[in-house]
């Protein structure tokens, strides 16, 4: 109970920080939707190449979004000299990982939720019969993306290119994410005819479970200096 206090305690402060700047917010959701906006001019009015593509052109957007949050998750806290201080504070460690991950969660998912109707409208696909299917992708989707971003972001933090360091060790290590959100997106947008979309659900579920297990097993390790 002690560990999800303090977890909780970095969860609002961080939401609250944001729901006061929205700078965060504000720059995602600017940067996705001007990648998506760029994608689907450059392909042009083929509705069934949009169609095809929509899943992976969505969630190319999603991921370079989701650096700009992940690059800036421990940036107060390194500015001010508040890491140092919540490594001191009596408790498990671990709590961080916990509210800097569900903070990260919250962000995206709430950036996803502007994103999924835009693609929407610039691919021409209809999202709508299908927003409790695309809703779950995107929920394995963001978490798995958060967790592995989350230990990233906490073990380059004291780097100097720390900006340049976080997406070449964060990339290689998304690839089961990615590659099982852009094909269960695509299969659920374009048609399932085989049934394949639930082999990538579980692929994207046992990412997020077994990622989680390793992350926050070695998160304390990570977070040394």
């Amino acid at each position: 109970m002690d560990v999800l206090r303090r977890a909780w305690a970095i969860v609002w402060k961080d939401l609250l920080i944001e729901a006061r700047t929205k700078q965060s917010f504000n720059a995602m959701v600017f940067f996705a939707a001007l990648v998506l906006f760029i994608f689907s001019f450059a392909l042009g009015p083929d509705t069934e190449l949009l169609r095809r593509v929509s899943g992976g052109l969505l969630w190319v957007g999603i991921a370079f979004t989701g650096i700009l949050s992940l690059s800036r998750t421990y940036q107060s806290e390194e500015t001010s000299g508040g890491i140092e201080g919540l490594r001191m504070y009596p408790g498990d460690v671990r709590a961080i990982f916990l509210g800097k991950l569900l903070g990260n969660v919250v962000l995206l998912l709430s950036v996803e939720a502007v994103l999924f109707p835009a693609a929407a409208i610039l691919f021409q696909i209809e999202m709508w019969p299908h927003a409790l299917e695309l809703a779950g992708i995107a929920l394995l989707g963001t978490v798995g993306f958060s967790i592995v971003g989350t230990f990233y972001a906490a073990l380059t933090v004291n780097l100097r290119a720390r900006e340049v360091m976080l997406p070449l060790l964060l990339f290689p290590a998304l690839v089961p994410v990615l590659l099982g959100a852009v094909n269960a997106t695509t299969l659920v947008v374009v048609g399932d005819v085989m049934q394949d979309t639930g082999i990538w659900l579980r692929l994207l579920s046992a990412f997020d479970v077994i990622f989680f297990v390793i992350c926050i097993w070695i998160f304390p390790i990570a977070l040394e200096e």
